[in-house]
């Protein structure tokens, strides 16, 4: 970098104030200006390089992590996919054997309750039978009754 006297020296005049001189040089000050600039902007030039080469790499990176994220998300999903028929499997028979339980229960409850109705029927039939009896004796024994009436009224309003 140019120290402070290169830095005035930009700002002399090409000839000393006064008459006219003859023929002097002018400063180039363009070549004066490249020289100066010239090691700054290669350094430049540079980092732009390294700067591009880190954005390629990174871009190829992003690239190749994408792809990666994406195998994972499918191989997460197809076994998610995979555990949730097992899960249905496994759910569907727990319910199908609750169901046949509940099933089985209820056919037996209902075996129980058929069988309690029939000893019921079997204990009440002889006394029903012999209610039956006494009415067909009661009427078959009673004599016709007057028009209109039914015969046996006679006997049951007896009783």
């Amino acid at each position: 970098m140019a120290g402070l006297r290169d830095f005035l020296l930009r700002f002399r005049p090409v000839g000393s104030p006064g008459r006219a001189a003859p023929g002097g040089v002018p400063a180039d000050r363009t070549a004066e200006l490249t020289a100066e600039l010239q090691p700054p902007l290669s350094l430049l030039e540079g980092a732009e390089e390294e700067a591009g080469h880190i954005r390629d790499g990174a871009a190829r990176e992003a690239a190749e992590r994408r792809h990666a994220a994406e195998r994972r998300a499918r191989e997460i999903v197809e076994s998610a996919q995979g555990r949730a028929r097992e899960v249905r499997a496994a759910t569907s028979a727990r319910i199908r054997r609750d169901a046949e339980a509940e099933a089985a229960e209820l056919l037996a409850t209902a075996r129980r309750e058929s069988a309690a109705v029939r000893r019921r029927a079997e204990e009440r039939m002889p006394r029903l039978l012999d209610r039956v009896a006494d009415l067909v004796a009661d009427d078959i024994e009673s004599p016709p009754t007057p028009a209109g009436g039914r015969p046996g009224d006679a006997a049951r309003r007896g009783r």
